[in-house]
């Protein structure tokens, strides 16, 4: 089987978002380092425009449509940062944007959402499918639907992330991403492994939605019941179709970490490097202070994938 994105595909959507993402820094800590006994390279993308990465592949693909598809406008089902990256990439196209979004996704989300002039459509994350709604709204308006991770298009942007960390920092020995979909880890393994074939690519996810990690131990994807985590971009049921053979063949293992070590990743992110990071962006950081990684991993590359948290959220990690 071949994958479905090269790293060429990759390095072809870096040269489409060069001028257009901004290059994102990464951030060094003393403490961080001293605290896991590793050198650890954070790759800022909670700095991205939309406030995470999700913005590289939302503008990769919508930019590659036609015109006239354009003009139509364009469908995404989001809990908020593929919902943002959409509306932002909408806007700068010219294209009208229709976003599906949880009831319960935090307002933060919603509010930025609407001020990229995006249309939003609700739906509840226990009870409707959201691809099928958001399908349904595409095929009635003409629209194209941008899904948040199972599209060349989209891994292919989010794997840039990796291209520029890699460019940035010299001998990285591993790669830690966190695990949703799959899209961001499934173009970021590609890119490392188009660099360096030898780099370790390490997936984190929440203990109680560790869908992958299930599918990678049973040798398939399977189906996870909807979880309830506190890291809200990482609420997946199953690995994408398209992405998970990417993770199967290119990532190392997966590790997950808990609701408590991802509070006390952004407390440390905030308190330590004046960085906000939202708790789907923190879980990298919270396996490197807990001391998941393998005892291998010395110079260690961390994908910070966003920072848009909820304020009452923010608020609640001092109410312990």
């Amino acid at each position: 089987m071949t994958d479905a994105i090269s790293f060429d595909d990759v390095c072809s959507a870096g040269d489409r978002l060069n001028g257009i993402v901004h290059v994102t820094p990464v951030a060094t800590s003393r403490t961080l380092d001293a605290l896991s006994g590793r050198t650890v390279f954070l790759k800022c993308e909670n700095l991205q425009r939309g406030g995470a990465f999700k913005f590289r592949g939302a503008y990769n693909m919508i930019s590659r449509m036609p015109e006239d598809a354009r003009q139509r406008g364009v469908v995404a089902y989001s809990s908020g940062n593929h919902a943002q990256g959409v509306a932002l990439a909408a806007r700068l196209l010219g294209a009208p944007a229709i976003i599906c979004m949880p009831s319960d996704a935090p307002a933060v989300k919603v509010e930025a959402t609407r001020g990229y002039g995006a249309e939003i459509v609700f739906y509840d994350r226990m009870r409707d499918d959201r691809a099928a709604l958001a399908q349904r709204i595409a095929e009635e308006r003409g629209a194209t639907l941008v899904p948040p991770y199972d599209h060349p298009h989209i891994m292919a942007g989010q794997g840039t992330a990796a291209l520029e960390l890699l460019e940035q920092v010299n001998d990285i020995d591993t790669l830690v991403v966190p695990v949703g979909g799959g899209g961001l880890i499934a173009g970021c393994a590609i890119a490392a492994h188009g660099v360096n074939p030898a780099i370790h690519v390490i997936g984190v996810e929440p203990e109680d939605a560790d869908d992958t990690r299930r599918s990678l131990l049973a040798g398939e994807r399977i189906r996870i019941p909807p979880p309830a985590t506190i890291a809200d971009g990482l609420r997946v049921t199953t690995p994408g179709a398209l992405t998970f053979p990417i993770v199967q063949r290119h990532v190392a293992q997966i590790v997950t970490v808990s609701d408590d070590d991802i509070r006390e990743a952004m407390r440390f992110m905030i308190l330590r490097m004046k960085l906000v990071v939202e708790p789907s962006g923190a879980v990298g950081i919270a396996a490197v202070m807990s001391g998941r990684l393998p005892a291998t991993a010395r110079r260690v590359g961390v994908i910070v994938c966003g920072g848009n948290i909820d304020p009452p959220l923010l608020a609640s990690l001092w109410e312990e």
